[in-house]
């Protein structure tokens, strides 16, 4: 069994998570760069191998278990955080990764994304979001932009997206946080985040799909508009952004409006000061609802705050019936109640 550099003598390195495996995606797609930055991050958690158990569904992004030397489920359409809670209730000293893509996770599997966040089970979600199926060949997804001409949709979906972050805080989740494949060192740092928390987690990770949905987020991420273009949040800091951070977030009621600093008497101190850890979370529902291009597209943490877990929860309660009751008898219950034999 490989040891941790904390307790003992071998220190692990991103390589001791690579497989054997040909890594199967299409070229230049965005998985590789979360894989890359999950194989960087592990390493840094103080955890064995034997520790960490990655869990998927289907899809491209479900590929993810058999690229990470750990131990991994490859398991059905969108039922992945069921699996995940069991593995989780079962052995909370586990660390639980669930990676998942849009369609994955917010279609067939809405119900199980939904209620492994509002129990608060301390799971790792990882949300690949490319706004189409790929895997299926190009059919629109639940996060695919209204009016997308694509396969299934020749004249245009007339479907409403979902916003994944806005259904995450609507079932409590106690980590919310977004970033993107093109900005690695973002996203190492949003992984690791992820990683330290205690509690349902998700990570919405901008992801394109450079053969059926090529460009999706250009508008926005390229290197010479994004300054203007993504806010990226800092816990007790300003929404500022901007080349020279002269623009801002200011509310007014419950909406968000972009301000100019040093116009119309506009200072600092009118800005919104992002805090992650608030105990409600209208203000970070609002900021996970802003989008380009009316506003700056926000990156980083919106939401990590503390509550009792499920499995710790769990775990209380099967102490306390144990310390009541006595430990149990498997036999003495099944033959218990009204029992009978058939000759």
């Amino acid at each position: 069994m490989s040891t941790n550099g904390t307790n003992g003598a071998v220190k692990l390195t991103r390589k001791d998570f690579q497989t054997d495996q040909e890594v199967r995606w299409c070229p230049g797609c965005g998985d590789y760069s979360i894989l890359a930055q999950v194989q960087k991050v592990m390493p840094e958690l103080g955890l064995s191998k034997e520790n960490i158990v990655f869990i998927s569904g289907i899809g491209c992004s479900s590929r993810f278990p058999y690229y990470m030397n750990t131990y991994g489920f490859h398991t059905i359409h969108g039922r992945a955080p069921a699996i995940a809670t069991g593995v989780k209730t079962a052995n909370p000293d586990l660390q639980v990764w669930v990676v998942t893509g849009d369609g994955d996770a917010l279609s067939i599997g809405g119900n199980h994304f939904i209620h492994a966040l509002r129990r608060n089970v301390d799971l790792k979600i990882v949300l690949f979001n490319n706004r189409i199926y790929g895997l299926t060949k190009g059919q629109y997804s639940p996060t695919s932009e209204q009016g997308k001409i694509n396969k299934s949709a020749p004249m245009g979906t007339i479907d409403y997206p979902i916003n994944p972050l806005s259904l995450a805080f609507a079932a409590e989740a106690t980590f919310v946080g977004r970033s993107m494949d093109v900005d690695p060192k973002h996203l190492a740092t949003m992984v690791e985040r992820l990683a330290h928390h205690k509690g349902s987690g998700i990570l919405e990770v901008y992801q394109n799909c450079n053969i059926f949905n090529d460009g999706a987020f250009k508008g926005f991420n390229e290197r010479d508009v994004k300054d203007d273009r993504m806010l990226y949040l800092e816990h007790g800091k300003p929404l500022l952004f901007g080349k020279n951070k002269t623009q801002g977030i200011r509310l007014r009621g419950a909406s968000p409006e972009i301000v100019t600093i040093g116009e119309n008497g506009v200072t600092v101190d009118d800005v919104f000061v992002h805090d992650e850890n608030a105990a409600e979370p209208s203000l970070s529902y609002i900021l996970g609802r802003m989008q380009y291009p009316e506003f700056p597209v926000p990156m980083g943490v919106f939401r990590s705050v503390t509550r009792p877990t499920y499995e710790e929860m769990l775990a209380g309660q099967i102490a306390s019936a144990v310390a009541k009751k006595g430990p149990g008898d498997l036999a003495k219950l099944l033959h218990s109640g009204e029992t009978w034999e058939i000759s």
